[in-house]
């Protein structure tokens, strides 16, 4: 009898990697203004109940566009309760600048050849490195599997980030925001990933080992 092998077992990790993200983009895409709106508020509440959030002085967050988990809400509450709230600016090379949140009238929409429009902070640089004295990471991504490892959107730049920190040796909470549907069973992996402590979403928090 012939040994039975998973889905996509004999081909490349960043293949499977590309067909899974075009069809948690579409999942994405579907959702409704309303359903996104419900999600985001829920969201909020998750992650605010993390103690890595709660406990945390320096936040390096992000503004969510599109589709993605609203992160609006969550930015307002982690700076109304005092934290220092960094956000990141994306450079020519795809790595990540950062600088300071300082409420909604703080962001301009920044225009990226081939990319989308993000909204960025207007605040001053404070270089690649900033990111290193946060005590709290919040990634985006595209799903998570039960090993904490992550799916980002193929752009590298969380890469950067995560790699700037092991070389700093700085080891802040690792947590990514996603739909509910996202925590799958599998992700894909190559030898650059890194896994996260936790997921947060609309319906609850999870952790990983």
């Amino acid at each position: 009898m012939k040994e039975s092998r998973p889905p996509g077992a004999n081909r490349p990790p960043s293949d499977v990697k590309a067909e899974l993200r075009g069809q948690l983009l579409a999942a994405r895409r579907a959702l409704s203004g309303d359903a996104r709106r419900t999600a985001a508020r829920a969201l909020s509440r998750s992650a605010l109940a993390l103690p890595e959030l709660a406990d945390a002085r320096t936040v390096a967050a992000y503004v969510s566009v599109g589709g993605e988990p609203g992160t609006h809400e969550l930015l307002d509450a982690l700076r109304g309760a005092g934290k220092r709230v960094l956000l990141p600016v994306l450079l020519p090379d795809n790595d990540l600048d950062w600088a300071a949140y300082e409420g909604p009238g703080s962001l301009a929409e920044a225009s990226h050849p081939g990319k989308m429009r993000l909204l960025e902070p207007a605040g001053p640089r404070l270089g690649p490195d900033a990111v290193t004295g946060a005590d709290t990471v919040l990634l985006p991504g595209l799903a998570v599997d039960g090993r904490g490892m992550r799916l980002g959107r193929g752009g590298g730049s969380y890469d950067r980030v995560l790699e700037r920190l092991e070389r700093a040796g700085a080891h802040p909470a690792l947590v990514v925001l996603l739909y509910d549907e996202e925590v799958v069973a599998r992700v894909p992996e190559e030898p650059h990933d890194h896994p996260v402590q936790a997921v947060a979403t609309p319906s609850g928090v999870v952790r990983f080992g």
